[in-house]
């Protein structure tokens, strides 16, 4: 059944080809990732996106433990720990330990894990070189509601994840 006025059904579709494109898209990015690390002879690169942003949230806040990598990242602290010893078994990151709480455990990247963190601080440059340039072409107003837009279909999508409350299919 189709609720919408013409105009909200074309935006639709549009935004399930968008959703499409940046799955495919996402996916060439790292195949991409993943050959430049290769030729950087890193070994065990991680094969997904968070694994790497991990590695990034770590070079950029190291000394870091557990938890706040969790809070920055807003993943459980059950996630970390599972991504950090992979991490860990791949030789991208070790434990540390500060001299005045040996109680708490730290991460740090490894001589590896300094090179893909490099890397992926790169690619991002050239991302955001070309988002910008992307975005130039729209006036400060228009910005805005993209802007809005954005922001609102980021509120949605987090309510929805974790639910479970889709709709029944009827036949």
């Amino acid at each position: 059944m189709n609720s919408g006025s013409g105009f909200q059904q074309l935006l639709y579709e549009q935004y399930i080809r968008m959703l499409h494109l940046h799955e495919s898209y996402a996916n060439e990015e790292l195949d991409h990732f993943l050959r430049i690390a290769s030729a950087a002879s890193i070994e065990n690169c991680p094969r997904n996106l968070t694994d790497i942003h991990v590695i990034d949230c770590i070079g950029r806040y190291e000394p870091i433990n557990s938890t706040s990598i969790a809070e920055r990242m807003e993943l459980s602290k059950a996630g970390i720990t599972k991504i950090s010893g992979r991490l860990l078994a791949d030789g991208l990151v070790e434990r540390t330990q500060m001299n005045d709480n040996k109680k708490e455990v730290y991460f740090l990247l490894t001589r590896q894990g300094r090179i893909l963190f490099d890397l992926h601080e790169k690619l991002h440059d050239i991302e955001a070189e070309r988002a910008f340039s992307f975005l130039g072409k729209y006036p400060a107003e228009e910005l805005h509601i993209i802007q809005r837009f954005i922001q609102d279909v980021n509120i949605e999508m987090e309510s929805r994840l974790g639910k479970t409350d889709i709709p029944e299919m009827n036949e």
